[in-house]
């Protein structure tokens, strides 16, 4: 069967109807969000110019993405600046982790312009307090361009403590009902994960919980919404945890060693 241009055109046009999708509300939180990482962090950009670009920002934010009635959305904006400095206090406490933490780090300027892993949580930080109050959709799209970006994949509805240090961030997953606590350092290619996806676990904690100076080294594996890694504890890289770990704990993967017996081996 052949279809006209006409027949073609319409059957597009049902199928855009469902789901009702607007890509526009994509790209104006990535521009809200590089505008908002500038104005927050750069010497040259003016704030108090830049607050009112946000704000016009935001409110279209609001009207693609809150669809009820009566825009409650609307009202989160002051709500938002005034947690603006207490984002920054915690922000300049990551950074103050990275310098102290990686050898590499020659400043904190250095951290703030180029550490993707500082990025990735400048930007988990920014849309956390969104998602606290239910502000749908873009915190998920600005947690989505930082993963983008850096590589490091955290949902905003996480709740990460203090001096978080995440190196390298590349290949990172820390999920939904995560909760890291205070001086906790994770490298590269870590997933703190759920055991199941099943959609009826929606509202239930499905991904650990990391206590206090905890250190997780590169492509370890920590699933389910019980396990707990008690402080001061230390995992090893490529380990693979289900259950929870005491405080004060040493995980390893323990590799054999074999001599070659042969020069032809």
């Amino acid at each position: 069967m052949n279809f006209t241009k006409k027949d073609i055109i319409q059957a597009i046009q049902q199928q855009k109807e469902n789901p009702n999708l607007k890509y526009r509300l994509k790209e104006r939180t990535e521009e809200f969000t590089r505008l908002l990482f500038h104005t927050l962090f750069d010497s040259e950009t003016s704030v108090s110019e830049n607050f009112d670009t946000l704000e016009t920002l935001f409110e279209e934010l609001v009207d693609i993405a809150c669809w009820t009635p009566e825009k409650p959305c609307k009202k989160l904006w002051k709500s938002y600046l005034q947690k603006l400095p207490g984002i920054l206090e915690k922000l300049n406490k990551d950074a103050k982790a990275f310098v102290e933490n990686d050898p590499a780090a020659n400043s904190i300027e250095e951290v703030y312009l180029s550490y993707p892993g500082f990025y990735a949580i400048v930007i988990y930080r920014l849309s956390h307090e969104l998602y606290e109050v239910g502000m749908p959709l873009v915190p998920r799209l600005m947690s989505e361009y930082a993963h983008r970006i850096s590589g490091a994949d955290i949902n905003p509805g996480a709740k990460i403590g203090e001096s978080f240090f995440l190196d390298h961030a590349t290949g990172t997953v820390i999920g939904e009902t995560t909760i890291i606590k205070n001086n906790v350092k994770i490298y590269q290619g870590v997933t703190l994960g759920a055991l199941s996806v099943a959609r009826n676990l929606r509202n239930i904690k499905r991904h650990p919980t990391v206590e206090n100076n905890v250190v997780i080294y590169a492509n370890a594996t920590i699933l389910g919404g019980k396990t707990i890694i008690g402080e001061n504890s230390v995992i090893g890289g490529n380990t693979w945890i289900t259950n929870s770990i005491p405080r004060n704990s040493i995980v390893s993967n323990t590799n054999e060693v074999k001599i070659k017996t042969t020069e032809n081996v």
